[in-house]
């Protein structure tokens, strides 16, 4: 019996999901291109995507390949009378910075 196309409205497991996110890592495609090749909603795929990135599934999480949301520097002591320099430059994307400098 022939094995029928996935596509609205049929229901995927989470390694089925799993597959598919790895094979659009693999495929070089933009997300809508992917999802139009593979017939399913690109909205399906964000929520899948976060749902076992971050272990709510029950099953294995994917480890995420995002940077920490915050970096922890410690403390800069005001008070010291060797104040070194601090220059902080951040790239926000689209060409914006934010560059601070102290001292």
């Amino acid at each position: 019996m022939a094995e029928r196309k996935k596509g609205k409205g049929s229901r995927r497991s989470r390694h089925e999901w799993r597959t598919l996110l790895a094979k659009l890592d693999d495929s070089g495609l933009g997300v809508d291109a992917f999802c139009r090749r593979e017939a399913i909603s690109a909205a399906s795929l964000y929520r899948w995507r976060t749902l076992l990135s971050d272990g709510r599934d029950g099953g294995e999480a994917v480890v995420s390949k995002q940077t920490p949301a915050f970096v922890d520097l410690g403390t800069l002591n005001s008070a010291s009378p060797l104040r070194p320099r601090i220059e902080l430059k951040l790239d926000l994307g689209d060409g914006l910075s934010l560059h601070l400098v102290r001292g």
